[in-house]
């Protein structure tokens, strides 16, 4: 059954059907006796096993064709006693089941799968029919582009159910199993609902049925109301006070027929308010070889409704949305003319044409053009029975042009050119494009038009181009100044015409100076006509704090006059003098700099920055101090600072330049300035006076390497005992000591006596180590061979003597 329950309310009810007996009972042969509801006949509910999802669906449905409305099953769950909670766990439980069915429907799953490997099927047709490019090419474009239509039909995440919470249609005509209300209010109140019987009745209250089987809802209306006025005489009389509205209730199903070119050809079982639409998405809609346009719905063997769903696609027109009755048929019959439409349409694909329609029509399907469309000319493939051939058809010809079936037309794209465009360039205000219109008809009007020709420009030459009709572009040479001075007939310009104007920079190569030395901004600037010397020092910002004015050094190439020059010589050297305010004065404004000088200006021979050197630590004034002159040593400096305290320990004084350490003895160089190592101080030198140490530390090669309290008294190696003595790899004779001032001294060895370096405090002994020897332990097998070696060499020697 293709019909899923009429509404979600209708399923959220259903979980009742665990009050009908019949459910669980039909597995037990015995019958049951049947409780009757007032007017109403349904199996009895009672306890039992807990029944399926589908169970229940299946018993509600039998509920309602018994004549139980919803409220009657309720009332009768309450009645057999089951609790609001058991209730509401079967509501949920429903409910889910609802939607899992909703989400999940085999039905419209099928038909998607239907669908696609139809297009799948047309496609590896079409591939393999014919193996020429023509025919893959074909195949191709059906990959991109499927028959107008077909999508409408192939969403899953979409419903396409009739509403049934709606006003009963005026034309609505009723049938059996359709519910009808009765409602009565006023004086006298009353409600209850009918169903139509299968002879087309209803019976209401104790009085003779009324026949309403193919009425309208108000025909019926009409005839139960005058049945009812033998119980009720004054209903629905003016003034009477009693009054009676009849509404639709729960609606019928019927069965439709839907056959033909269909993606799922059978019979379904719909709501009778379902329509012709509702039926096809149903259904899949029309297959690989259906029709879109040439649907009929066929009633009593008679075609009463043609269906054309472009008008419905197209104009949203629902003229052919029409309702359905039982028994009635849809028969989709096959296509009888298809055509691809692509290129620069809005909606490219497979259209259908009816007969009389011409390419106007199809292009109105596919949207129009785009506007990039070339409109003049259409082309279009067409099969001739035998072969394919091509023609195109102008925008004339798209009114009656009529398309045959299989027909590929192409719309093609309008070239990337501007048909009327010239372009201005180079030495004017505003360059660039400029239509080729009534106001820039020549040569000074398109001048004109860019706001005029800029004060650089070069006047004596400007170059028009413009194209010769064939591959070549011709060069028009034009005299500007006496184009603008009308000495000339101006020139009339052509579609695509480029006018290049230069300025006089463009045609030079770029100069420039170079100023370098004591200024503030060395490097390169602009060479102007007529710049001096002191307008370059200017642009670089003037002098440094030690550039001096005189002795200003401009070295110059040598292009063309080399008089007095030497042959090996390719330059010349000016020396002059400029104020150093730079005020303006004749001898500066009579030098003239050339392109490409280079300009270098001095600094002071005696200026030079302060240089600085710091002493801290055991001294009595530590701080920096100031370098006097060039010749200032190392032993001049303590001096300055006031000599040394008590607690300062000299021979443990570091000297550091460049933030490196100096191994230096500056308590030598105290006691004897003269020597070498006197050094002369530079920027930056740093000497640091420390207390004494009273620990020595020993690392390295000992057993217990380790930091020892200074000892006068210790020697070597009491020294080397304080540290566990040296290890089984320690280099003896490679020992040195560290010390604080950053000298050390290593271990000296004369004959088989070793002079191990003084201890000094501060000091650091390093014992260095062996490096381990990788030596493989003999196997046992080597070990016996060795025995059994000596063994044989023994007797060997023993026969001997």
């Amino acid at each position: 059954m293709h019909y899923l329950s009429k509404t979600v309310n209708a399923i959220r009810i259903a979980f009742f059907i665990l009050l009908i007996s019949t459910v669980t009972q039909a597995q037990d042969p015995v019958p049951q006796t049947p409780t009757t509801v007032p007017g109403q006949t349904t199996p009895t509910p009672s306890t039992g096993a807990p029944v399926s999802n589908s169970q229940a669906v299946e018993f509600y449905n039998q509920a309602k064709q018994s004549g139980m409305s919803d409220m009657d099953i309720e009332k009768a769950a309450l009645q057999r006693g089951y609790t609001l909670d058991d209730i509401s766990a079967m509501r949920k439980r429903l409910e889910q089941t609802s939607k899992d069915n909703t989400k999940n429907d085999p039905n419209r799953d099928q038909l998607d799968e239907t669908r696609e490997q139809d297009d799948l099927d047309e496609l590896e047709d079409e591939t393999n029919n014919e193996r020429d490019t023509t025919a893959a090419g074909r195949a191709r474009l059906r990959r991109l582009d499927r028959t107008f239509g077909s999508s409408f039909f192939r969403g899953t995440s979409t419903t396409f159910e009739p509403n049934l919470r709606i006003p009963t249609p005026r034309n609505y005509i009723l049938g059996p199993d359709d519910e009808l209300v009765v409602d009565i209010y006023g004086n006298s109140v009353d409600n209850f609902r009918m169903k139509i019987s299968p002879e087309g009745t209803v019976k209401m209250l104790n009085l003779a049925p009324v026949y309403v089987n193919g009425l309208t809802i108000e025909q019926a209306s009409e005839r139960i109301i005058n049945r009812l006025r033998q119980a009720y005489s004054t209903l629905n009389r003016p003034g009477s006070g009693t009054y009676s509205t009849i509404t639709l209730g729960n609606v019928r199903s019927i069965r439709v027929m839907i056959a033909g070119e269909v993606v799922r050809p059978g019979t379904y079982t719909v709501s009778s308010l379902s329509t012709a639409f509702n039926a096809l998405y149903v259904s899949g809609g029309p297959g690989r070889n259906g029709s879109y346009r040439n649907i009929d719905i066929i009633r009593n063997n008679k075609v009463i409704r043609q269906i054309d769903l472009y008008r419905f696609l197209i104009d949203a027109d629902l003229r052919d949305n029409i309702a359905l009755q039982d028994q009635d048929i849809i028969l989709i019959r096959p296509y009888e003319t298809r055509l691809e439409l692509t290129g620069e349409v809005k909606k490219s694909g497979i259209f259908e044409a009816k007969a009389g329609e011409t390419v106007k029509d199809i292009l109105k399907y596919a949207g129009g053009f785009t506007p990039e469309a070339f409109t003049q000319l259409i082309q279009y493939q067409r099969n001739t029975g035998n072969n394919f051939i091509i023609g195109s058809i102008d925008s004339a010809q798209v009114n009656t042009f009529i398309p045959k079936n299989g027909d590929i037309y192409n719309v093609k794209r309008i070239l990337e050119v501007v048909a009327n465009q010239v372009e201005v360039r180079g030495a004017v205000t505003r360059p660039g494009i400029y239509p080729l219109d009534e106001r820039t008809k020549t040569v000074k009007e398109l001048i004109t038009i860019s706001q005029g020709i800029s004060p650089r420009a070069f006047l004596n030459r400007a170059l028009l181009e413009r194209s010769s009709g064939d591959t070549q572009t011709g060069l028009v040479a034009i005299d500007l100044r006496k184009l603008m001075n009308n000495e000339i007939p101006d020139i009339t310009l052509l579609p695509g015409d480029i006018l290049t104007i230069k300025s006089v920079e463009d045609l030079k190569e770029f100069t420039f100076l170079s100023v370098k030395g004591s200024v503030i901004n060395p490097g390169e600037y602009y060479y102007y006509k007529d710049i001096t010397i002191a307008d370059l020092i200017f642009q670089a910002g003037g002098y440094t704090e030690g550039g001096i004015p005189y002795r200003i050094e401009v070295s110059r190439r040598v292009k063309n006059d080399t008089t007095g020059l030497p042959s090996d010589q390719n330059v010349r050297i000016f020396t002059l003098d400029v104020a150093d305010n730079l005020t303006l004065n004749e001898q500066d404004q009579k030098f003239t700099l050339y392109p490409y000088d280079i300009v270098l200006v001095r600094k002071s021979p005696r200026y030079e920055t302060q240089k600085t050197v710091t002493i801290f630590g055991q001294v009595t004034y530590p701080g920096t101090y100031t370098i006097l002159n060039n010749f200032e040593k190392i032993s001049d400096l303590f001096p300055k600072a006031g000599g040394m305290r008590k607690e300062a320990y000299i021979e443990g004084a570091r000297f550091y330049r460049n933030r490196e350490l100096v191994a230096l003895d500056l308590k030598a160089i105290i006691e004897k300035p003269s020597i070498p190592a006197n050094l002369l101080l530079a920027d930056g030198d740093t000497i640091y006076i420390p207390k004494k140490s009273e620990m020595v530390r020993i690392q390295g090669g000992v057993y217990n390497p380790s930091l020892v309290n200074y000892d006068p008294g210790f020697n070597f190696h009491e020294y080397i005992s304080q540290a566990g003595g040296f290890a089984e790899r320690a280099r003896k004779n490679r020992v040195y000591v560290s010390y604080p001032n950053g000298r050390t001294h290593r271990t000296s060895k004369f004959l088989f006596f070793r002079s191990y370096p003084k201890v000094q405090p501060g000091s650091t002994v390093t014992v260095p180590l062996k490096e381990p020897k990788l030596e493989q332990p003999m196997s046992r097998g080597e070990r016996l061979a060795i025995i059994s070696l000596f063994t044989t060499l023994a007797i060997a020697l023993i026969r001997i003597l």
